[in-house]
C-alpha cells in the first residue's frame, strides 16, 4: 500500500464524511443544545471502530458475500434513520433555556457516547464504506502488508477523518447557531428530513 493509494482513499473518504447525514445531525443537535460535542463524536468514532474491527476480522467480507444478511443490516440501519429523522422533525434542537433544554444539557455523558456509537454503527453510509468502498483500495498482489493490516490502516484513517470533520461541525454549530433559535431549528429540521427521506428510500429499495 503506497502513499498514492492512501491519498486516494483519504480524498474519497473525506467526500463521503462531508456529505450530511445521521452523524452530522447528531453532532449539530448536541452542539446547539450545549451538550458535550467531544463525547458525542467519541461515540460516533467508537461505532466506526467496531466496523473496523469486524472488517479486520474478515466479517465484512462474509457480510458482503451474503445478500440476505447485508439486506437485513441495511434495512435495520434504514429503519433507525427513519426513526431518528422523525424524532428530529418532531422536536428539533433549539438553544432555548427552558426546563427540557436544561435536562438535555445535563444528559448523562454515557448516554451521549452510546447513542453516538449506535448511530454510526447502524449508519447505512458506514456499511457502504466498509463493504463496498474500502475493499477497492486493498492490494492483494505483490509485496504488500497483509489485507488485515491494510484494512486496519484504512479504517483508522476513516475514524480520524470522522473525528476531525464531526468535531468541526459540532463546534461550528454551537458557535453559529447557539444564539439563533430559528436558524438552529431550520438546520436540524432539514437534517431530520434528509435522514427520514434517505431511510425511507433505502427501505423502499429493499422491501419492494
Amino acid at each position: 500500500m503506497n502513499s498514492g493509494t492512501l491519498l486516494s482513499f483519504l480524498a474519497l473518504d473525506l467526500l463521503l464524511v462531508c456529505v450530511p447525514g445521521a452523524d452530522w445531525a447528531y453532532v449539530i443537535a448536541n452542539g446547539v443544545r450545549g451538550r458535550s460535542v467531544g463525547r458525542a463524536v467519541a461515540g460516533l468514532v467508537a461505532g466506526y471502530a467496531l466496523h473496523t474491527t469486524l472488517a479486520v476480522a474478515g466479517l465484512a467480507v462474509l457480510v458482503a458475500s451474503s445478500p440476505a444478511l447485508l439486506s437485513a443490516l441495511t434495512v435495520t440501519g434504514a429503519g433507525y434513520l427513519v426513526w431518528l429523522g422523525w424524532s428530529v422533525l418532531r422536536r428539533p434542537a433549539v438553544p432555548e433555556a427552558d426546563a427540557q433544554g436544561a435536562q438535555d444539557t445535563q444528559a448523562p455523558s454515557g448516554g451521549l457516547f452510546l447513542r453516538g456509537a449506535t448511530i454510526s454503527g447502524l449508519n447505512p453510509k458506514g456499511l457502504l464504506l466498509y463493504l463496498s468502498v474500502l475493499p477497492q483500495f486493498l492490494v492483494t498482489r505483490g509485496a504488500h502488508p497483509p489485507v488485515a493490516v491494510q484494512t486496519a490502516v484504512l479504517g483508522l484513517l476513516h475514524m480520524a477523518c470522522c473525528a476531525a470533520v464531526y468535531l468541526t461541525v459540532g463546534l461550528l454549530s454551537r458557535a453559529l447557531l447557539a444564539a439563533r433559535p430559528r436558524a438552529a431549528r431550520a438546520v436540524t429540521r432539514t437534517s431530520g428530513a434528509a435522514m427520514l427521506g434517505i431511510g425511507a428510500l433505502l427501505l423502499a429499495q429493499h422491501t419492494l
